[in-house]
């Protein structure tokens, strides 16, 4: 199974990504490529792949949703009790990836992790849809559970406990920020001559440069 980017279709149309499309950062070209995806009505288009290291230093990865995209990072939200959560407690380095297949666009961001203000994770919880809130109260994320019956009956038991009242947000769960420390774009092209742009920060200031493929 192969596929042949840059050769046909709209997307050969695409310019060629250039080290002038970071010149104002990584962020601006981030958003253009996420809103692409969005208006490509691509599934999942803010679904990024988030790679950790477990405690015996090997990598561990799975997907997770970005909620957030501002000049301090890459923002999303977990179980603190969860393998990554407690992964990166240890080692709070990781790594996300955004794929866009039919877009042939992908973004790698690297760089430390840390947890978020409260005050964020309140925001963001407050928009979470109730069934949402009452699950993030019934999982155990990362846990072992007996049967799927056990995980339903701890839902409706989260259900019975807050009943019709505020769902508060749980003091296990909130907000992770990855700060960019190198971000790096690739654009797929013809014969496998992809485009590659990285973005490097060092000594506070940004160094862009083109990899080979």
């Amino acid at each position: 199974m192969r596929v042949g980017y840059g050769e046909r279709g709209a997307r050969a149309e695409e310019p060629h990504l250039d080290a002038d499309a970071v010149a104002d950062g990584w962020l601006p070209l981030l958003r253009v490529w996420l809103e692409a995806a969005v208006e490509a009505e691509l599934p999942e288009p803010n679904a990024m792949t988030l790679a950790t290291v477990d405690h015996d230093g090997r990598p561990r990865t799975r997907t997770v949703l970005c909620k957030g995209l501002s000049e301090d990072g890459v923002l999303f939200f977990t179980n603190y009790d969860s393998d990554k959560a407690r992964q990166l407690a240890a080692s709070p380095y990781a790594a996300a990836t955004f794929t866009w297949a039919p877009l042939a666009h992908q973004v790698t961001v690297c760089g430390r992790v840390e947890k978020v203000d409260p005050t964020v994770t309140e925001e963001y919880w407050s928009s979470r849809p109730r069934g949402s809130q009452l699950g993030a109260w019934a999982s155990r994320q990362s846990r072992p559970i007996a049967s799927r019956a056990d995980l339903d009956a701890a839902l409706v038991e989260a259900g019975h406990r807050f009943g019709s009242g505020r769902i508060p947000v749980p003091p296990f769960w909130g907000g992770l920020l990855l700060r960019p420390e190198s971000v790096e774009f690739w654009q797929g092209r013809a014969d496998r001559m992809h485009n590659r742009i990285r973005a490097t920060q060092a000594d506070g200031r940004w160094r862009v440069e083109r990899l080979q493929p």
